[in-house]
């Protein structure tokens, strides 16, 4: 991707020096279950830990890796500036005014507007105070366990994030909640549709930088790369574990492709209506 030279994007916030202990007491506890509860995902049974248990972590940031995730601490700004003003001017054509969600970096633990965040819940949005949180050390896994690289990969992270915001802003994030509580039973494909919806909002996004020049060449091929490989089917397999649709919260590799795809050919964000399509 091509974006101009420039510091930090003044929407990140940089908690990666504060430390603390990534515990899963009340706090935690709680913010796995408010996650679970929006996004129709086992957020305490992927995070590895079990209630009322608490893991220490060595907390700080060295000069050295400061300096090492620097340069990924102001791209992730840039793709973070350049999508928020992407749909301050697409939302507004659509009835609905944006304003700018904040990103927050953190290591192992930190304190979220829905509680205690963890790195094993990779990156996430918060409804509550309107924040994407996200450990770097994230990258490195989609790159090394999941195969996903390139900066492109990268920013469709952040873009999928940002989706989730303009959902709440349009309140499809709430009327998704009040549909899983009436209807239980069709939690997981009301939150598949949720999740194929932000990786359609996250193709919207990706034309637009394409419009503008900013793609270089095998970019988009990198965003469905990294779309694909977070599909519920190709995690499981990754986990050995078995692949069973019903338990799909996010959809599989082919559908995120699918989608992301939809939302990069029409840049239309009306073409992203997931939960109309059969």
């Amino acid at each position: 991707m091509r974006f101009g030279s420039g510091g930090r994007s003044s929407n990140v916030e940089d908690k990666r020096g504060l430390g603390g202990r990534a515990g899963m007491g009340i706090g935690g506890t709680v913010v796995l279950l408010v996650l679970s509860l929006v996004f129709g995902r086992d957020f305490i049974g992927e995070s590895g830990l079990q209630p009322g248990v608490t893991s220490t972590s060595g907390g700080g940031l060295s000069a050295a890796d400061s300096a090492r995730e620097e340069p990924q601490v102001v791209f992730v700004g840039q793709v973070l500036d350049d999508a928020q003003r992407t749909w301050a001017t697409l939302l507004p054509k659509y009835g609905a005014q944006y304003r700018d969600a904040k990103l927050v970096l953190f290591r192992d633990a930190t304190a979220t507007g829905c509680g205690t965040g963890q790195s094993a819940m990779g990156p996430f949005y918060c409804p509550l105070d309107e924040k994407v949180y996200i450990d770097l050390g994230f990258y490195d896994e989609l790159q090394r366990r999941l195969g996903a690289s390139g900066d492109f990969a990268q920013a469709y992270v952040i873009a999928h994030e940002i989706g989730h915001h303009v959902q709440h802003l349009l309140g499809t994030d709430q009327q998704v909640r009040r549909a899983q509580q009436g209807d239980p039973g069709s939690a997981n494909q009301y939150s598949v549709r949720l999740e194929l919806q932000a990786d359609c909002f996250a193709g919207v996004w990706g034309r637009s930088t394409e419009q503008r020049n900013n793609l270089s060449q095998g970019d988009i091929e990198e965003g469905m790369n990294a779309a694909a490989s977070v599909g519920d089917d190709r995690i499981l397999q990754k986990t050995g574990r078995s692949t069973n649709v019903e338990s799909f919260t996010h959809g599989s590799s082919a559908q995120r492709v699918s989608w992301f795809k939809k939302g990069f050919d029409s840049g239309d964000p009306k073409a992203c209506d997931t939960f109309a399509a059969r």
